[in-house]
């Protein structure tokens, strides 16, 4: 991990409608994006990054409804949208009966959920990611939630350490 202080300077910096737009890329929770705001200047990214974690901590679920919404169906990456792609890459290549299978494990689950099933995809294959859905498919509502908050927490993560490495 490359470490890039003129990016957390700049990001620091930043006048607030600024700030926010760009947290709002990172997690599409306003009141995520409030409290990561709220907790500058960091004095690092371990600061940037546990400002992160205590605002995921801190979400309600209409909050984490709020992050969720702002990610692609896992096996349906966004056209177009560079992250999701990236994120997402272990899917790429995968043959069509593995993807109808991770198509329709999704929309159990989201029948069952009422939103999108949400995973640290980076990194993961689709049998992976498909093993994951099956596997939390079984929990209840609360229990999910807080696997979700730790996903969330996770790519979170992800995004801010891309954003201060490109900075």
């Amino acid at each position: 991990m490359t470490n890039h202080p003129h990016a957390l300077d700049a990001l620091a910096a930043a006048d607030a409608a600024e700030l926010r737009a760009i947290l709002l890329e990172v997690c599409s929770s306003p009141t995520w994006a409030d409290a990561v705001a709220a907790a500058r200047p960091w004095s690092d990214r371990t600061a940037l990054l546990d400002a992160n974690a205590s605002a995921m901590a801190a979400l309600a679920v209409a909050d984490l409804n709020d992050a969720m919404a702002g990610h692609a169906r896992i096996g349906k990456p966004k056209a177009g949208d560079a992250t999701s792609e990236r994120e997402q890459a272990g899917i790429r290549g995968v043959d069509t009966a593995l993807l109808d299978e991770l198509h329709e494990a999704n929309a159990a689950y989201e029948a069952k959920f009422g939103h999108v099933f949400l995973i640290c995809a980076t990194g993961r294959t689709a049998d992976t990611m498909l093993a994951a859905l099956r596997e939390r498919y079984p929990n209840d509502a609360a229990t999910e939630a807080e696997i979700v908050r730790g996903e969330l927490r996770k790519i979170n993560d992800i995004r801010i350490n891309r954003l201060l490495d490109e900075g």
